[in-house]
């Protein structure tokens, strides 16, 4: 019996750049498990949606990933509705909170030029589901514990405190860690209500894909389908 097909979906922007780099990292994982059925998919913005890239893998069952930063609307109710019209479709939980993704934007925010001590605001999209906001923070405590200093969390849309009152609490000494997938409009919002300070760079860009997140693909797949990826 093959194994199960994986569908990574990402929310999808009409960003070129923030295309090309998730269909990287999708790529990427596809590179690693040449003997599986790969496929990228979106929630939203682009094509294929969800029940097209369903319906072009009729007779296998599938794994959904959610290339999804925490677990709000879009999992519980966009995904789960899909998903729902399938006996053998399993949704993998979001890639957030994980601490490879703190790992990541740790490495993010050393290619920044600001000082090594300087104060940290993680900035986020936001969510109107509140767990998907507790899932950032959770993150923001992770990237705390692995830099060893505080990060506080601006959001860009939804919650409360927004990032211009986020960064302007902590200082003109501010560096904003981005906790966004990819580049595209959240990520020149980040720039823009930064207010001049140094802004890292999206968890995904023109670079090859961090080892750590494709990594994280394929554990949220492994464990999906009981550990039995090798």
């Amino acid at each position: 019996m093959p194994h199960p097909a994986l569908l990574a979906i990402s929310h999808g922007t009409g960003s070129r750049a923030g295309q090309a780099a998730v269909a990287a990292l999708v790529d990427a994982v596809a590179a690693r498990l040449p003997e599986f059925e790969v496929r990228l998919g979106h929630v939203d913005v682009q094509r294929p949606d969800v029940e097209a890239s369903l319906a072009a893998l009729p007779d296998r069952a599938v794994v959904i990933v959610p290339l999804l930063l925490s677990a709000g609307y879009h999992v519980h109710v966009d995904l789960a509705e899909a998903a729902a019209t399938r006996d053998d479709v399993v949704i993998a939980p979001a890639l957030g909170p994980d601490p490879r993704l703190a790992e990541v934007l740790a490495d993010r925010l050393a290619q920044t030029d600001a000082a090594p001590t300087a104060p940290v605001v993680l900035a986020v999209a936001g969510s109107s589901d509140e767990r998907a906001n507790d899932d950032c923070r959770e993150v923001a405590r992770l990237l705390s514990a692995r830099l060893g200093r505080e990060v506080s969390v601006g959001f860009l849309a939804a919650a409360e405190p927004r990032l211009p009152a986020a960064v302007a609490a902590v200082g003109d000494d501010a560096v904003v860690a981005t906790y966004l997938l990819a580049p595209g409009y959240f990520h020149d919002l980040t720039v823009a209500q930064a207010a001049g300070r140094p802004v890292a760079r999206p968890l995904l860009d023109a670079d090859p894909p961090a080892s750590a997140l494709v990594e994280l693909v394929i554990d949220r797949y492994r464990a999906a389908v009981g550990g039995h990826v090798k």
